[in-house]
């Protein structure tokens, strides 16, 4: 996609340790592989996490099909709606939080679910796996990367329209 800006993405969950950071490292990957200059972030809505590198699942998970995760978690705050084109939350609940969040109905629209983009469950949550097991991890990564890869696909489309409004 051929601007004079990147696309800002910042990925959402609840404590920006499991999800939101695996679906970081996966939107960088395929914005990339797409040929979509962009600029990729994380956080989360609650503040439990803040400072603590992601969830080991989530590294054991990344680690296994070739992504590092090296940021720290921190919490989701306003000047976020101006920094970023899109926010893409992992689930309907962060999604609201953000919205209420927001300070605008410009700035609210910018939330969106990640899944949005995936073509086998459009508008479905990505399960939390913090409770659960490495399966957990597994079938989360599954979700990302599918939806990551669509997400991408879709932005390096060139009707896909302004940097303020990407998707």
């Amino acid at each position: 996609m051929p601007s004079s800006a990147p696309l800002r993405v910042l990925a959402l969950c609840l404590g920006n340790i499991c999800r939101s950071p695996v679906a970081e490292a996966l939107l960088r990957r395929e914005l990339a592989a797409a040929g979509v200059e962009a600029v990729v972030d994380s956080a989360g809505t609650g503040d439990w996490h803040v400072g603590r590198p992601a969830d080991p699942r989530s590294i054991d998970v990344a680690r296994r099909h070739g992504l590092r995760l090296s940021g720290k978690a921190r919490q989701l705050i306003r000047r976020d709606f101006a920094d970023h084109d899109i926010i893409l939350a992992m689930d309907s609940q962060n999604a609201a939080e953000a919205r209420a969040l927001a300070g605008s109905p410009g700035a609210a629209a910018r939330v969106r679910l990640l899944r949005d983009f995936d073509p086998l469950a459009p508008g479905a949550d990505v399960p939390d796996p913090y409770l659960g097991g490495k399966e957990g991890s597994e079938s989360m990564f599954e979700m990302l990367e599918r939806s990551a890869r669509a997400f991408a696909e879709q932005a390096a489309k060139p009707e896909a329209g302004a940097q303020a409004d990407p998707i």
